[in-house]
């Protein structure tokens, strides 16, 4: 029986065969469709983008990069270099590009023989910096140094060696407010310009001052090279190099032998000097001293030096030509002569000097507690007294002064390419009503009236009065060479008023006036000028001339030259000096120079070999000894420069509000430069050692107070 059987289907050989073709032909389908695919997928790639991974596959075989481009230089109204560019080897590191940062410095120090002071600065400024920033390592490298660290280079990703060329100031601090710097791009400028040229290793852009202003101008075109490298970044050979463009020169009015000589004859003092060519309103110098090393902080300013320069009273990082404000004391009664002339005052007039004038109730000295006598407009002006000007200012009141303190370029911002200027105060009635919302006082005429009280003017303003006075015209300063001559078609007094206050100012120089010992000492060119002594604290706190220098008086003086015939005019101001006779020698040299560089050289070496050397040698020195003392415990520099100077803009600031604070009170005018005296002239002395952080603040030279 087959009942019991199962049922199933008959396999056959033509069965299997079958099966199997069928199953052989799903297989080759999916197969032969993958390969369609595959071959699709290679001959788009192939062809469709063959462009994208030739030029990836390129990429991986050569290596483009830019080449910083060499900045402009920036010369001297001869043509003379004040920053130019001088080639040199240079070692930067991107820090997303190191995979040990400690190990690769540790590397880096360890062959460029790096102090530990210089190694925390690095560490510091590359843990700071954004990730893409080439961070400098060292620069002015020698070859042999230069060479061990490109020999590494597969051992220490992200170093970049290179050859390279380095801002160059040759004279140092002398220009170093007027210069400013350059320095590595920060982040946040890098996101606002979004140049790549900005991360390039070395590039560097101005940080301050005409660096800053004439950026584009200097910066250039960038290079650039391609080369062929191993897998691991080796360069094979070089393949192409396209060379930069050097960024375009900028011409200042600056003489350059001038700036430099003028912020050395400044010396052991804090101060500055600004000169002029009457003729064109070109600044032939603004030298504000002490000073800074420009190569220092292009160079990336380490952490003792920045401390050395810090912890300074005189405060060697504030421009005080432009942020400084002073009041300018006596160097106003020229100018108020004139304004005086203009209101009708005969200046035959005289006044009684006895000594001090009763205004209200309150009596106001004269600086010659003796009085001065009889005294007219001349007599006033030369001999300085005070007496005569508190009585005919009170006659023609507050608003005449005023307008003629704008009219010769007190209060005024000049159109100039700097990154800023203080423009001080000419107060009148509507300044003060509108300020402190109080009337204007008699005692405030009288305080005004001899440059104290409200009124504050930089050091340019003052050299701008200077010459306004000087020619009767609209002298309008220019630092740029490209900028057209403005102001002389504008005459602002009469040729008669000019002629008068210009012989008055003569005198105070050689005649009977207060300033005998500024005399030039060249044959037939006078100079004329008038002193200034600027009370700066209250009498309780000092007699101007002696106890801590913070509290002494400013000297100034204002000048022209020849008195007759004007070429040259300037100031000169001298934060407690002491008086007037800390001011004029200098101006007194820095004219002589002008006229007779020989002359002035003399002078000028006699004195440096006293103070221990050129402003560049005594700064290098202070260095070396403040290191010497400082070892490691010293504030860490601000990783961006920046960061200093807009701190010492914002203490600038403060301290030109410190005269306000006797402003309301009776201004004693302190005694004026006696002719007969000898100028004074600071000396070294153990009083001007270095600081350690330890000590207090550099203290003041030995002061010699003139009579």
């Amino acid at each position: 029986m087959k009942l019991g059987k199962s049922k199933r289907d008959h396999v056959s050989s033509t069965t299997l065969d079958q099966a199997f073709s069928r199953r052989s032909f799903v297989i080759g389908g999916a197969m032969g469709g993958i390969g369609v695919l595959l071959a699709g997928r290679m001959a788009f790639i192939a062809i469709a983008e063959n462009e994208k991974y030739e030029l990836e596959s390129e990429s991986n075989r050569v290596n483009l990069s830019l080449i910083a481009p060499r900045r402009g230089w920036i010369l001297d109204r001869n043509g003379a270099p004040l920053a130019s560019n001088k080639a040199d080897f240079r070692v930067d590191v991107i820090p997303d590009q190191l995979i040990d940062t400690r190990a690769t410095l540790a590397a880096l120090g360890k062959i460029l023989d790096l102090d530990a002071t210089a190694m925390a600065d690095i560490t510091k400024r590359v843990d700071e910096a954004a990730s893409f920033q080439p961070v400098e390592i060292a620069t002015g490298l020698d070859y042999e140094d230069f060479a061990a660290v490109s020999v590494r280079l597969p051992d220490l990703p992200g170093v970049i060696p290179q050859r390279s060329f380095s801002r160059y100031y040759p004279t140092g601090p002398s220009v170093g407010h007027l210069l400013g710097y350059v320095g590595p791009a920060n982040a946040e400028e890098y996101e606002e310009e979004g140049n790549p040229l900005l991360i390039t290793p070395g590039f560097k852009i101005g940080k301050d001052a005409l660096e800053q202003q004439f950026e584009m101008d200097l910066r250039g075109v960038p290079g650039a090279r391609r080369v062929e490298v191993t897998a691991s970044g080796r360069i094979v050979k070089e393949l192409e190099t396209r060379e930069d463009v050097q960024g375009e020169p900028v011409h200042l009015t600056i003489d350059g032998p001038l700036q430099d000589y003028a912020a050395r004859r400044i010396g052991l003092e804090s101060g500055s000097a600004a000169v002029m060519d009457c003729r064109t309103g070109d600044i032939l110098c603004m030298s504000s001293m002490p000073s800074f090393d420009p190569n220092s902080f292009s160079a990336g300013i380490g952490s003792v030096e920045y401390a050395m320069l810090r912890e300074d009273e005189r405060v060697p990082l504030r421009n005080k030509v432009l942020k400084g404000l002073y009041p300018p004391a006596s160097t106003v009664k020229p100018m108020v002569s004139m304004a005086l002339l203009r209101a009708g005052v005969d200046p035959e007039e005289r006044v009684q000097c006895s000594g001090g004038l009763r205004v209200g109730n309150r009596v106001f000295r004269c600086w010659k507690r003796g009085g001065h006598g009889a005294v007219d407009m001349a007599m006033g002006v030369y001999q300085s007294c005070d007496v005569y000007f508190y009585a005919m200012a009170q006659r023609i009141g507050m608003d005449p002064i005023a307008l003629m303190a704008r009219r010769c370029g007190m209060g005024q911002e000049f159109d100039l390419p700097v990154i800023s200027q203080f423009y001080g105060t000419v107060p009148d009635p509507a300044w003060k009503l509108k300020k402190y919302e109080r009337e204007w006082q008699p005692y405030d005429t009288v305080n005004a009236t001899i440059g104290q009280g409200y009124m504050l003017a930089n050091p340019l303003q003052l050299a701008v009065m200077s010459a306004r006075l000087a020619t009767g015209r609209h002298v309008e300063p220019r630092l740029n060479r490209k900028t057209p001559v403005k102001g002389f078609d504008m005459v602002d007094f009469s040729d008669e008023h000019v002629r008068y206050v210009r012989q008055s100012m003569s005198d105070v120089v050689n005649g009977p006036g207060t300033a005998g010992r500024a005399r030039l000492p060249i044959e037939d060119v006078l100079m004329a000028g008038k002193t200034g002594t600027a009370q700066v604290v209250g009498l309780s706190n000092s007699d101007g001339r002696t106890g801590p220098w913070k509290y002494r008086d400013h000297g100034l003086f204002i000048f022209f030259a020849p008195f007759d015939n004007p070429r040259y005019a300037g100031a000169v101001v001298i934060e407690h000096g002491g008086g007037s006779g800390s001011a004029y020698p200098i101006a007194r040299d820095i004219m002589t120079f002008m006229f007779d560089p020989e002359k002035g050289m003399e002078a000028l070496s006699a004195l440096e070999a006293q103070w221990g050397g050129t402003a560049q040698q005594r700064l290098i020195g202070k260095y070396t000894a403040y290191a010497a003392a400082a070892g490691e415990t010293v504030t860490p520099a601000p990783t961006r420069s920046e960061e200093i100077f807009d701190q010492v803009e914002a203490e600038a600031r403060i301290a030109s509000r410190q005269s306000e604070q006797i402003a309301e009170s009776v201004v004693v005018p302190r005694p004026e430069a006696d002719p007969r005296s000898a100028p004074r002239v600071p000396q070294a002395s153990p009083a001007t050692a270095i600081p350690t952080p330890e000590s207090t603040p550099v203290a003041a030279p030995t002061q010699t107070p003139s009579t």
